[in-house]
């Protein structure tokens, strides 16, 4: 089967797709300053777009992670998630307390999902 990468740098692309899946790279929000809230919204849209670009949306997510700086932030990180994910679709999903990359980065999710 072939494999595709799509916004490749030299340490890692944010999509693969292999065969019918797409696994996608842990997305962090683009404005820092934002709330958990905010930043969550933030995440779920770059989710959302790197999915269509692939020809795929939310509905055909099979698993996701998300990593939370920290876990008091779960409730609300909750209600943007819970609006968002698409009814009677939700996927697998794990959520777990992590020092992310950067201080000011609130919330990280990566997912896989198929086409």
């Amino acid at each position: 089967m072939t494999i595709t990468r799509h916004h490749t740098g030299a340490r890692m692309s944010q999509m693969v797709i292999h065969g019918e899946t797409i696994y996608l790279a842990g997305q962090v929000a683009t404005d820092t300053a934002g709330d958990i809230v905010i930043q969550t919204q933030q995440v779920l849209d770059k989710i959302d777009a790197l999915l269509a670009e692939a020809g795929s949306d939310k509905s055909k997510i099979l698993s996701a992670q998300i990593w939370l700086a920290s876990i008091g932030h779960f409730k609300q990180m909750n209600s943007v998630w819970d609006a968002w994910v698409a009814e009677g679709n939700a996927p697998a999903r794990a959520c777990i307390e992590a020092r992310l990359a950067a201080p000011d980065y609130l919330v990280e999710v990566g997912v896989i999902a198929a086409l």
